[in-house]
């Protein structure tokens, strides 16, 4: 079909092609020519001030020309991230082999599956219809996972229905498998049974009870093992479910000829294993259901905050109140929300105040004041005022929506530890049934007799024990608790890189200002000469610096608002360069500046020396007040250090970190903050460009992190081996950070850091026991022990086994849920005093 080929509207589509580097309109010709040129193209629009290519294609078959042929001109087209849904993957093996047939796809550029979470992400160009054909391929389904409600509770659904109907293959493989291991089992432990069932129903009539019963346990719960592991054996790339289906029908078969047709055997060989099939299969779909229950409780956090999304909204809409789905509230909309009511989209407030409780998002358990003017997060609570606010954020831009894609992500990411895994994965299966064959043939040719039998019960068990579950599920189930504990705790991983390298962080540096500090000036000392009351004295001092635009002076009066003074008429005012202000208040004159202003009016300021030596030591600049003459109060105006702070800082020291401290303050400021705060190390007199040079030279301290808020932290943040951003912060900052603390408290520093090494810690004992299970027990499962000590594995124990080490990896990672938060230890008497301590303002 060329670009001139009439076919029906229906049967063409347009898509949307981002392109980059197109400067003119040269450029627009040149790749609308390219586009055109390609088979099946119907006709091409590219706009250069949208930088996108609108083009009518025959079908979807053609976009991947389309890419290549503005490639081809010079340009790229950006890549996309595309979230698959893969359905079948059991072990590592089947990670592995998802991952290489997406990365074979032309315009793919990564690829990551995660067997927890049974999703794979793929970046790049290619089409969706390429990445779920090459799933396809190699056995598995796929479709696109799409970020709305609507996927979360379908995907639910299908978990449910998927449970339901493990749940219900299990009970009919257990009602089945049962009495085939009491007739053969119980004929070999139970004394005297052996001879009830010959003198009973005879031991020709057990064997085909046996077989009637064990071909049901085969061909109905255990028909899945069958169905995808012998087409995945045929196509040369076993799996977890080759090796159960190989297991199981050479068992089953063997005991079929050993029932019909034992003339078939060698003498002394015939023997059935119908209890080791039924058995096998039983026991693999006991691991199974309780892998599927705990898989599911990995992903509580995500199913929790997709259930905190509200899902109708009370909306003003032509004079009245509707109740809408959440779905179809527009920015600018008025919500209104009622006592007890949850938020359902982001806004600020426009009527009304009330207490908001944010703990969903902030992991701060106090509820926070809501006027006019603040503004409100999607999901969480309103408390006992009613509020009407006006819609900022919808959909999938809420706040909400935004943390859950940002815990997907990370659930869905590998870290480098991973790496390992995917390596001895790559070629476990295929080794397993080479070493299962092998076992055969040395136990054929050199073992005891019934050689056959041992040689078929001990390749079984090696096949069945060999299972590499373990080890798929041993680094994402770890991952998706200990993310969705740190997003309990108001700690959110954007990356789940940053799991493993904050566990290697050595040095923590903080930004001073919006990170030590609260960002903002405000009034921390007030001392008062004998004689006057504090109202009056702040109230003649606010009136003064209320006609002030300095930040010093609005601190001041801020402070004489909060605590509700009114301030008096001022006349007269005057600002007495390089020394302070002056005027008129109620009649009284009212003059505040430095010590060199006081003893310019022949003031002495003897009397608040002790008070000047204190705040100097706290590296505060102090100001003196006279009013009519008489010297009034010592005033210090600073920054002050949030209350998490000091506590945060021997969290830190606790775990064995050290903390640095990067502020533009100059060194004897930023000394005094150090002694007061313990940090261990500080660079000060940096200039806002020259945080991304101090980040690097702290770095040769060790691994680092970082911590800002602001826009000029985002840098220093992305410099740093992993970077972490106060929520309360900039978007930017947010952006370039690894880890996003949600809540303003530092404490979320030693808590991300202690979850960071418990996450780590929990992977590697995952790790340790799927390898050292496998390493261990396959050379016990061949029967290496039967020479000296006549130990054999049967396989019905090696598939018990099996089942075990899955649930022991996921029930190790489920441990994560109850990781708690360090308690710092008693800090010391500088550190306490801290508390209300302040830094000066910048």
């Amino acid at each position: 079909m060329t670009a001139h080929t009439k076919i029906p509207p229906q049967a063409s589509e347009t898509v949307q092609i981002p392109i980059e580097g197109m400067t003119c309109a040269s450029c627009v010709g040149r790749v609308e020519k390219a586009l055109s040129a390609v088979p099946g193209v119907l006709s091409a629009s590219v706009n250069l001030a949208t930088e996108r290519a609108e083009v009518r294609i025959a079908d979807s078959s053609v976009q991947p020309a389309l890419i290549r042929a503005v490639e081809t001109t010079g340009y790229t087209v950006p890549g996309k991230t595309i979230e698959l849904a893969v359905d079948g993957m059991t072990c590592a093996s089947c990670v592995g082999r998802v991952e290489r047939a997406l990365l074979a796809v032309p315009g793919v550029t990564g690829a990551r599956v995660n067997l927890a979470t049974e999703q794979a992400t793929v970046e790049g160009t290619a089409d969706v219809t390429a990445l779920i054909a090459a799933v396809a391929e190699t056995g598995y389904t796929a479709r696109e996972v799409r970020q709305d409600t609507n996927e979360d509770e379908t995907r639910a659904t299908r978990k449910d229905a998927e449970q339901a109907l493990l749940k219900r293959d299990l009970g009919l493989a257990a009602a089945f498998a049962l009495p085939v291991f009491v007739l053969e089992m119980g004929s070999h432990v139970i004394p005297g049974m052996h001879a009830l069932v010959g003198s009973t129903i005879g031991h020709g009539t057990s064997w085909l009870l046996q077989f009637a019963l064990t071909t049901f346990v085969l061909a109905v719960p255990g028909l899945r093992f069958y169905t995808k592991g012998i087409p995945a054996l045929l196509r040369g790339a076993p799996d977890m479910n080759s090796l159960v289906a190989v297991g199981t029908l050479a068992a089953y078969l063997y005991s079929v000829v050993a029932t019909f047709a034992p003339g078939l055997l060698p003498a002394g060989t015939v023997n059935v294993y119908y209890e080791a099939a039924a058995v096998i299969v039983t026991l693999i779909l006991l691991g199974r259901h309780l892998e599927a229950r705990a898989k599911g409780r990995t992903s509580e956090a995500i199913k929790r905050l997709v259930g905190l999304q509200a899902k109708t909204a009370r909306v003003r809409r032509d004079g009245s109140v509707l109740e809408i789905p959440v779905a179809e509230v527009a920015p600018g909309d008025i919500v209104e929300v009622r006592p007890g009511d949850r938020l359902p989209v982001d806004g600020e407030v426009v009527e009304g105040e009330s207490y908001v409780d944010e703990s969903m998002i902030t992991g701060e358990p106090v509820p926070v004041a809501k006027s006019i003017g603040a503004e409100v997060v999607g999901g969480t609570v309103n408390q006992n005022g009613a509020l009407a606010f006006r819609a900022t954020a919808v959909g999938g831009d809420t706040m909400l929506s935004q943390i859950i894609r940002m815990v997907e992500a990370a659930q869905g990411s590998k870290l480098p530890i991973q790496a390992l895994v995917d390596r001895v994965t790559m070629w476990f299966v295929p080794a397993v049934m080479t070493l299962a064959a092998l076992t055969f043939g040395v136990w054929l040719i050199w073992g005891p007799d019934p050689a056959l039998t041992f040689g078929l019960v001990n390749a079984v068990a090696v096949l069945i024990i060999a299972c590499p579950c373990a080890m798929g599920l041993a680094t994402p189930t770890s991952i998706m608790v200990g993310t969705g504990r740190g997003a309990e705790m108001g700690v959110l991983f954007r990356k789940g890189e940053a799991l493993q390298l904050l566990k290697e962080t050595r040095v923590v540096a903080l930004d001073k200002t919006g990170t030590l500090t609260e960002g903002k000036p405000a009034l921390t000392d007030l001392e008062l000469a004998d004689g006057f009351e504090r109202d009056d004295v702040l109230a003649h001092v606010a009136a003064v610096e209320a006609l002030s635009e300095h930040p010093i002076a609005r601190a001041i009066v801020e402070a004489a608002e909060a605590e509700g003074l009114t301030l008096p008429a001022v006349e007269g005012f005057n600002s007495v360069t390089g020394y302070g202000v002056e005027a008129t208040v109620a009649g009284a004159r009212v003059q505040i500046g430095a010590d060199r202003f006081m003893r310019k009016l022949g003031l002495d300021t003897g009397t608040f020396d002790r008070a000047a030596e204190r705040l100097g030591d706290d590296g505060k600049t102090p100001l003196y007040a006279a009013i009519d003459g008489r010297l009034t109060a010592i005033i210090a105006v600073a920054d002050p250090i949030k209350e998490t702070t000091p506590e945060a800082i021997a969290a830190l020291h606790d775990l064995g970190l050290k903390v640095a401290m990067i502020t533009g303050d100059n060194a004897r400021t930023a000394d005094a903050i150090a002694r007061r705060l313990g940090i261990d190390e500080v660079v000060s007199e940096v200039l806002p460009d020259g945080k991304v040079d101090a980040v690097k030279r702290l770095k040769g301290l060790g691994r680092l992190a970082y911590v800002g808020d602001g826009i000029n932290d985002a840098p220093a943040l992305a410099e740093a081996d992993v970077g972490l951003a106060i929520g309360t912060g900039t978007d930017v900052a947010i952006e370039a950070a690894d880890v996003v603390l949600m809540s303003g408290s530092l404490q979320g520093i030693p808590n991300a850091i202690a979850l960071s090494q418990a996450t780590i810690g929990n992977i590697r004992q995952n790790l340790f026991w799927a390898f050292a299970y496998n390493t261990a027990l396959i050379p016990v499962a061949a029967g290496v022990l039967y020479p000296a000590f006549g130990i054999l594995l049967s396989p019905v124990f090696a598939a018990g086994a099996m089942a075990l080490s899955s649930v022991f990896v996921l029930g190790n990672a489920l441990r994560l849920k109850r990781f708690a938060a360090p308690s710092p230890t008693d800090a010391p008497s500088q550190i306490r005093a801290a508390m209300s301590a302040a830094v000066p303002a910048e």
